[in-house]
């Protein structure tokens, strides 16, 4: 049976962003995602893509904002200690903000917008850990306060989760928070090579 999108029924335009004309935000690339208890499936994968993705918008002029979830002294989530910074591999350049929050949406209590909104474009291009969650969400910020997100699906990764009916691989959990998003909140592209 065929499907169609609340973004069809609404009208939203589906062409993707253009890395010149946007604001990239990296969402949680913490050393947390790499190893341990939160390692996701996939990341090595992910982080490449995402390091063709920083070189392509840092090419095009595109402004750039990293972000780090920051879970507290302890946590695997420090962003005090090694296991909360942002790995190397796409490590902040110099004049390159980083907005720290505590919650999925990258925009909730934080000064996110105002870097976005200071860019000057609608067009937001998000990737990041994890799929489901603060890449999810932060999409789904952006849509609410007027941005056109698009989420580049290989810079993204997350992890299986069990429930009470049973495993949801990582795969299937990446592929519906992506389906989420493309319903709604915005638009999905492959790799950085889809984006102009």
């Amino acid at each position: 049976m065929p499907t169609t999108t609340l973004r069809a029924l609404n009208g939203l335009d589906q062409t993707p962003a253009s890395l010149a004309d946007s604001t990239l935000i990296l969402v949680d690339y913490q050393n947390t995602y790499t190893r341990g208890v939160m390692e996701l499936e996939g990341w090595e994968a992910a982080l490449d893509a995402a390091a063709e993705l920083l070189a392509r918008a840092r090419a095009a002029g595109a402004r750039v904002v990293h972000i780090v979830n920051d879970g507290g002294e302890g946590t695997p989530y420090d962003i005090r200690a090694e296991i909360g910074r942002i790995h190397p591999r796409v490590a902040p350049a110099e004049g390159e903000p980083v907005v720290v929050k505590t919650v999925p949406d990258a925009f909730r209590g934080t000064d996110l917008a105002d870097h976005v909104d200071a860019a000057g474009h609608k067009d937001v291009v998000i990737a990041g850990f994890m799929t489901h969650m603060c890449v999810l969400f932060t999409a789904q910020g952006a849509f609410l306060r007027g941005n056109r997100p698009t989420v580049v699906a290989a810079a993204s990764a997350t992890r299986p989760l069990r429930t009470p009916l049973g495993e949801v691989p990582a795969a299937q959990l990446h592929h519906s928070a992506l389906a989420i998003v493309e319903d709604l909140y915005g638009v999905v592209v492959p790799s950085a090579s889809s984006l102009d």
